[in-house]
């Protein structure tokens, strides 16, 4: 099981380190380096498992450029991402909405793709009462299958609906991998690492958590993770500058500034089959 670390005891459970390296809305205009094509997924895979990444977290775009939930092109981006690391990164796609899609194709495309991982914004997959039948079946088959599942949560209240829902069998009996999101719906888009008060205050410390945050602080919301016991995710999706206010060359060098500051703390990084280990005995 994941515990939470470092409470108590010297010895630091790795940290889960992700990369979300491009995200659904953000284009070339916002960075030259923001990774769209197979060749530049496959080096960010590259550089960010290099910098200290464990996940991989993927966004595909159509023809157009727009945000996609394309099976095929799925498929191409996780090959693009094996040949270039093997299984030094675990593989989590994305299935969120961006109001393309709605939940019958978000599952549709997690069961046609069967991918090692896929993330879950709570919200999208079960909005209301009527949905909770077939994300129950959807969820059950999920779990069956050794998916690693992510659930993504924006506020307090969705983790206290999240508990709720695992409490009633919505949702699989177990810990499971929560993602504590600072700022997406913030003005401007920005947090404040103490964001991350109000869901420790609601989490009962029993499923591992990890956070990613929106704006120029993502960095300081990630060592604050990190301090606290939890895990993080960072990249071009929630941010583009260094804690200095600076523009990141790329990825890799928001993942290598986390990394570094956080082995300060003594921490150790994770590997991507420590991570695999880690996630298989909290089920």
């Amino acid at each position: 099981m994941i515990t939470a670390a470092g409470r108590g005891d010297p010895t630091w459970e790795p940290l889960v380190l992700a990369v979300a390296p491009n995200g659904a809305r953000k284009s070339k205009a916002d960075h030259p380096a923001l990774p769209i094509e197979l060749d530049e997924v496959a080096e960010v895979a590259r550089t960010c498992a290099a910098a200290g990444a464990s996940m991989i977290h993927l966004h595909v775009r159509d023809a157009e450029g727009q945000h996609s939930l394309d099976v095929g092109r799925y498929q191409a981006a996780t090959e693009a991402v094996r040949a270039a690391v093997g299984s030094d990164l675990v593989v989590q796609i994305t299935t969120e909405a961006v109001g393309r899609y709605d939940p019958a194709e978000q599952m549709d495309c997690v069961r046609r793709l069967q991918p090692e991982a896929a993330s879950f914004a709570l919200r999208e997959l079960i909005p209301d009462a009527e949905s909770e039948a077939e994300a129950a079946r959807f969820f059950a088959w999920v779990n069956e299958t050794g998916i690693q599942a992510q659930f993504i949560l924006y506020d307090a209240d969705d983790l206290r609906r999240f508990r709720a829902l695992r409490a009633r069998g919505i949702l699989p009996a177990g810990p499971q991998l929560l993602l504590f999101v600072l700022g997406r719906y913030a003005a401007g888009q920005r947090s404040e690492p103490s964001d991350l008060l109000r869901f420790l205050a609601a989490h009962d410390e029993n499923d591992p958590w990890a956070v990613c945050a929106f704006g120029p602080k993502e960095a300081a919301a990630a060592v604050a993770a990190a301090a606290l016991g939890g895990h993080a995710r960072i990249g071009f999706e929630n941010n583009l500058l260094l804690p200095d206010g600076s523009v990141a060359a790329d990825n890799a060098a928001l993942v290598a500034w986390v990394a570094e500051t956080v082995a300060r703390l003594n921490r150790p990084l994770a590997t991507a089959d420590q991570l695999r280990a880690l996630v298989a005995s909290s089920s």
